[in-house]
């Protein structure tokens, strides 16, 4: 199977889903099921609109996981005790590590050139978040001393902030916590002051704590709390191993080995125009010992080589990194 990580071009592409697509249908146990369910012959495949996408409910009841691998680790989806939580497991975190650090090279820079902050309160609250992971990955790239995590400590933030106002800071904040602490700032005399070297990258996530708001009033909000034009946004969920970025305007990009398919909402086997709004599917190839082939229930459109994410499907559970957008 080809190398994920050097994928070029769209033949390439094409070439290594078809391969991943054979392979999972032979390993992982639910998704033959799913694809011989829908009566598919997949030796019929040649076309990434013919593979079929198994939807992501299946994380919260199956354990989807190449039979030939074993492991211990997994991604657990954020929510209440009550809820039945995604499970994803992990059979080659390397894989992961490596997708997180060119995903992140490609599209910010360097992990070793930045100073990373997390203000991830929820997440850091349970276990088994595939967020903090990747916010623990980067911060040992970058091994500065500076580095943490804050919960809601937002004055020690604050001043932190205020000191690195030189540096090249990254802070990785879930969205209601970020408009938590611009409150917290507002509050106070002085006020958080203005630093061209701090990148602030949303992950999504108002999981009910504030009232809903669109992204682009959401980024608003933060480029003028922190006094910066660098309000980036983060996409990617348990059930994945490779992140999409957005540099500004919701609009996102994916690593060579990622990409989105826009399904008609009502009809799953056919697909939008571009800039049509629809469920998104995704192929993700670093997904290797899991599904690569996953049905969200995410909303959003593909405008040029870029997308945008909607919001919800009506009905479907709210997903711990959703937020509504336009």
């Amino acid at each position: 199977m080809e190398k994920i990580f050097d994928i070029l071009t769209e033949e390439d592409f094409l070439k290594s889903s078809l391969e991943t697509f054979s392979y999972q249908y032979e390993n992982i146990e639910i998704y033959r099921k799913f694809v011989d369910y829908l009566k598919i012959d997949p030796k019929k495949v040649d076309n990434l609109a013919q593979i079929p996408f198994l939807p992501i409910e299946m994380f919260k009841n199956h354990k989807v996981i190449d039979e030939n691998a074993t492991t211990d680790l997994f991604f657990q989806s954020s929510g209440t005790t009550k809820m039945n939580l995604s499970r994803h497991f992990v059979a080659d975190e390397n894989i992961y590590k490596e997708s997180i650090y060119r995903s992140f090279k490609q599209f910010v820079g360097k992990p070793e050139d930045f100073i990373f902050l997390g203000l991830l309160p929820n997440y850091l609250e349970r276990q088994n978040s595939s967020l903090v992971y990747m916010v623990d990955y980067l911060m040992k790239k970058s091994g500065k001393p500076e580095n943490g995590y804050f919960l809601y400590n937002h004055s020690d933030l604050f001043e932190l902030l205020n000191t690195l106002k030189n540096k090249k800071v990254i802070l990785f904040g879930v969205s209601f916590a970020l408009l938590d602490f611009l409150d917290f700032c507002n509050s106070n005399t002085p006020t958080l002051q203005h630093s061209n070297t701090l990148t602030v990258i949303e992950t999504g996530g108002m999981k009910g704590r504030k009232e809903e708001i669109t992204k682009d009033e959401l980024l608003k909000i933060l480029q003028e709390g922190f006094k910066t034009n660098k309000i980036y946004s983060e996409y990617s969920m348990t059930e994945l191993l490779s992140q999409a970025y957005s540099l500004g305007n919701n609009e996102y990009e994916c690593p060579n080995w990622m990409k989105i398919m826009i399904r008609n909402a009502e009809d799953p086997f056919n697909y939008e125009k571009e800039g049509r709004t629809g469920a998104i599917n995704i192929i993700d190839l670093a997904n290797i010992h899991s599904c690569s082939f996953i049905a969200t229930q995410d909303l959003g459109k593909i405008i040029g080589n870029k997308f945008q994410v909607m919001g919800r499907i009506d009905h479907s559970d709210i997903r711990g990194c959703s937020l509504l957008v336009s």
